[in-house]
């Protein structure tokens, strides 16, 4: 057998190499290398939204989508809301596949497309004893997306995909921390103690050690006057705890988690211990006025095409998203006004037109 043969080549014709073929899309061991491609990169190590603060942003979306109001189908139910919110949340793109009486969530899939727009689907399709892999048709997929970009707009982004940067920051902060307290002598201090004989002196030592920290170090007189230091000039314990606030460690910590949050249209305000009942709402009427309740549209949309009837999505409503007591209010005095318009006797025309001029009405040129 020559050298050709064990590189698989020709023998005939050296320049002939046979070409081996690998499939990109099972689920199994080739599936875990490939996830580190780029569709899958959560931030700059895909490491970040293991993380509290990101859990608890991906938590808000989860409950968001979970308690809205869909309306025209039975087949978004709210664990399936849970299951596309978390999805799109973490990797900024959700896929299931379309059946009779329930959408099927996809774990991996591929796609090919015709201008732009997904014509044909290769789906993997988790089960317990490994996975399953179907071909399917656009119009039998439910692709929901976010912050898909021109150069690719058949793929959706995460948020902290599009956070590289600060989702880096927030998982070394957090990595630093862990490796200080797991690493350094926290509590461990330097005593000055009269000098003895070795044997007390490791009596001593073993003694205080255990009591607090990992390591505590014991320096007699004797080795301070050897040092060039006179035994009476500090007598005061020295301590080995790492000062953290020279390093800035809580303003970095704090920037970063409020950059995360405010990649997932999470006010930073709302998760901190001081935030009040005002804020908390303003907080909740941001997210799902300028975040959740545009996507929710979209996920309408998509819905809408691919299920054949007219499917409605609030976010707003379950949430209570809105100021009970200003709308209250307003409708007080709405009322009022149409009374007193009444009494004037202006026309239903001349109202329209003066709602008109104060942006309450149609026609106002805002749309």
């Amino acid at each position: 057998m020559g050298i050709l043969d064990i590189f698989r080549r020709n023998i005939q014709d050296a320049t002939v190499q046979k070409v081996e073929t690998r499939s990109a899309m099972a689920a199994g061991f080739t599936a875990e290398i490939m996830a580190a491609r780029e569709s899958y990169i959560s931030g700059r190590s895909g490491l970040a939204e293991l993380t509290s603060t990101v859990q608890a942003c991906v938590t808000l979306w989860e409950g968001a989508f979970s308690l809205a109001d869909v309306s025209g189908t039975t087949l978004l139910d709210r664990r399936t809301m849970g299951l596309l919110a978390r999805s799109v949340a973490l990797r900024g793109e959700g896929v299931f596949l379309i059946r009779d009486d329930r959408l099927i969530p996809c774990a991996d899939w591929d796609l090919s497309t015709r201008d732009g727009e997904p014509r044909a689907y290769r789906v993997s399709v988790s089960e317990a004893g490994g996975s399953r892999s179907e071909t399917a048709l656009a119009a039998e997929v439910l692709h929901f997306r976010i912050a898909s970009d021109p150069v690719a707009p058949w793929a959706g982004q995460a948020p902290l995909r599009r956070a590289a940067l600060s989702a880096s920051l927030l998982n070394e902060v957090e990595t630093a921390l862990r490796d200080v307290y797991r690493d350094a002598p926290l509590g461990s201090k330097i005593v000055h103690v009269p000098e003895g004989s070795a044997d007390d002196m490791e009596s001593m030592r073993r003694a205080f050690r255990g009591k607090r920290g990992a390591t505590l170090l014991i320096e007699g007189q004797a080795l301070a006057v050897a040092a060039g230091m006179h035994p009476n000039q500090s007598k005061l314990p020295e301590d080995l705890s790492p000062n953290l606030s020279m390093s800035m460690t809580p303003q970095t910590l704090e920037a970063a988690r409020g950059a995360v949050c405010a990649a997932f249209g999470v006010l930073p305000a709302l998760l901190t211990p001081l935030a009040q009942g005002p804020l908390v709402r303003e907080a909740q009427r941001h997210l799902a006025g300028w975040v959740l309740q545009p996507m929710a549209e979209v996920l309408a949309e998509e819905a809408t095409r691919k299920l054949g009837a007219s499917v409605v999505i609030d976010v707003g409503r379950p949430l209570q998203a809105f100021d009970a007591g200003g709308r209250a209010r307003a409708l007080s005095q709405l009322i009022e006004a149409m009374g007193r318009a009444k009494e004037l006797g202006l026309t239903p025309a001349e109202l329209g037109a003066a709602f008109t001029s104060v942006n309450w009405g149609g026609g106002d040129g805002l749309a």
